[in-house]
C-alpha cells in the first residue's frame, strides 16, 4: 500500500500535520520513535506559553493569529482544554528592543492590550518586582498551552480521521524514487508518495545536509513554590517574558496548585548525541533560574522542588526552517524552532499540509526558507 504522505517525527509538528492532513482527506502514515507526547525533546514541562505580541518580530502574528483560530477548532473536535487565555506580560525597559518589538506587533495588528507604567504594574502584579524604568505591556490575547495533552490530541483525532500511526517505531532510513519514497522501520518498509520529516532535535540524523545549520541544545525549566499560592492562580498570575538587567526569563502560573514554572530562555550546552541526552540537572544549570526568582519575584522560595531537562533544535539566527529538501522534491522539511515553534504548530501543521497537497501556501515563509543558510539548500515554494 502506498501513502499519500509519510511523517518522521509526531511531535509538536508532525501532530498537528497529520490532524491537518487527515481532516483534509489525504492518506497519512505517521512513525514515532518514542511514545506519543512523549517528553524526550521538546515538548513537556505541562505548559507552553501562547503569545500573540510577539518580541520575536511582528512577522510571526499572523502564524500565531491563525493557530489561535486552529487551537480552538482542536478542542472542538477532541473535547480536551488545550488553550488557557489567562493573559501574557511582556516586561522590560521601554527602550529596550524587545519591548519595541512587542509595541510593534501591538500597533501593527491592532492587538487587545494594555500598557501599564511603572506604577500601575507594580499595583496590579506585585508578584513582580520591577526596576523604575521597566513597563509591562498585557497582551490579552495570550496564555498557556497544555503541550503534551495538545500532541496527543491532534495524533488521536488524525487516527480517527484516519491516518494511520506507529508508535514506538523508529524510522532506520528513507529512500527516494521514481514511484515514491520508501521508509525503512523496524524491519519493515513503507511506501509513500511525499515525506514530512519534523524529526525535532533528530533532524540531523533523518537528513545529515542539515547539521551544519541546525544544533541541539539541552533546555532547563524549573518549578519554584510559592508562598501563598492563590497569587500565582491562572486567574491572578499571567504567562510572562521579561527581560531585565541582562536576564532573560519566562514563566507561566500553577497548574497543579503548589508550584510555578520560571525559567531562563538561554539554552544550555550543546548535545553532541541526541539519543543520550543527560537529564541529570547539575546546580551550575539551574542557578540562574534560582537567582532570578530571588531578584524579580515576591512570594516565591528561591530553591526549585523540581528541574527537568528537554532539549531543542537550534538554528543560527533562531528561526525555524520549512520547506522542499534540496536533491529531494517530494521531502519537506520543518524544523530548527529554537524554542518558540509550539504556540504555532497548529498553524505550522496546516503550512505544511499545504506544501505538501498544493505545493504552495497563503503565508509568505521566504524568510524561513532553509537556504538561507547556504547556497547548497536551494528551495523555492
Amino acid at each position: 500500500m502506498a501513502w499519500d504522505v509519510g511523517i518522521i517525527g509526531l511531535g509538536a509538528m508532525g501532530s498537528m500535520a497529520a490532524w491537518q492532513l487527515a481532516q483534509r482527506g489525504t492518506s497519512v502514515i505517521g512513525f514515532e520513535q518514542f511514545g506519543i507526547g512523549h517528553d524526550r525533546s521538546a515538548v513537556g514541562g505541562e505548559t507552553r506559553l501562547f503569545r500573540t505580541a510577539y518580541k520575536e518580530g511582528a512577522e510571526y502574528v499572523p502564524l500565531l493569529k491563525e493557530s489561535k483560530h486552529l487551537w480552538k477548532q482542536l478542542e472542538d473536535q477532541s473535547g480536551n482544554k488545550l488553550l488557557h487565555l489567562n493573559g501574557g506580560l511582556n516586561i522590560g525597559p521601554i527602550e529596550d528592543e524587545f519591548m519595541q518589538n512587542v509595541l510593534k506587533s501591538v500597533k501593527d495588528f491592532n492587538l487587545d492590550h494594555e500598557i501599564l507604567d511603572y506604577m500601575d504594574a507594580k499595583r496590579r502584579y506585585p508578584q513582580h518586582i520591577l526596576g523604575p524604568d521597566e513597563i509591562m505591556v498585557l497582551d490579552k490575547d495570550a496564555g498557556f498551552l497544555r503541550p503534551e495533552l495538545a500532541v496527543v490530541s491532534a495524533v488521536k483525532r488524525a487516527e480517527q480521521l484516519g491516518a494511520e500511526i506507529r508508535s514506538h517505531a523508529k524510522v532506520e532510513s528513507f529512500e527516494a524514487n521514481d514511484d515514491g519514497i520508501v521508509i525503512k522501520s523496524d524491519g519493515h518498509e513503507y511506501k509513500v508518495k511525499q515525506l514530512l520529516i519534523t524529526a525535532g532535535p533528530w533532524i540531523g540524523e533523518m537528513l545529515p545536509q542539515f547539521k551544519p545549520v541546525v544544533n541541539v541544545k539541552k533546555i532547563i525549566l524549573s518549578w519554584f513554590p510559592a508562598k501563598n499560592v492563590e497569587d500565582y492562580q491562572p486567574s491572578r498570575f499571567p504567562i510572562f517574558t521579561r527581560r531585565s538587567s541582562g536576564h532573560r526569563l519566562f514563566g507561566a502560573p500553577t497548574v497543579e496548585g503548589s508550584m510555578v514554572k520560571v525559567g531562563v530562555s538561554t539554552p544550555g550546552d550543546v548535545v553532541e548525541d541526541v539519543n543520550y541526552l543527560n537529564r541529570t540537572v547539575e546546580l551550575s544549570e539551574f542557578k540562574e533560574s534560582m537567582e532570578v526568582v530571588s531578584k524579580f519575584f515576591n512570594g516565591l522560595y528561591t530553591d526549585p522542588v523540581r528541574v527537568n531537562a528537554y532539549m531543542d533544535a537550534y538554528t543560527d539566527d533562531g528561526h525555524s526552517m520549512i520547506g522542499r529538501v534540496p536533491g529531494y522534491p517530494n521531502v519537506v522539511v520543518m524544523g530548527g524552532f529554537s524554542g518558540h515553534g509550539f504556540k504555532m504548530a497548529p498553524a505550522l501543521g496546516k503550512i505544511a499540509s499545504d506544501i505538501l497537497i498544493h505545493d504552495s501556501t497563503p503565508f509568505d515563509l521566504k524568510s524561513l526558507s532553509p537556504d538561507r543558510f547556504s547556497p547548497s539548500l536551494k528551495t523555492e515554494f
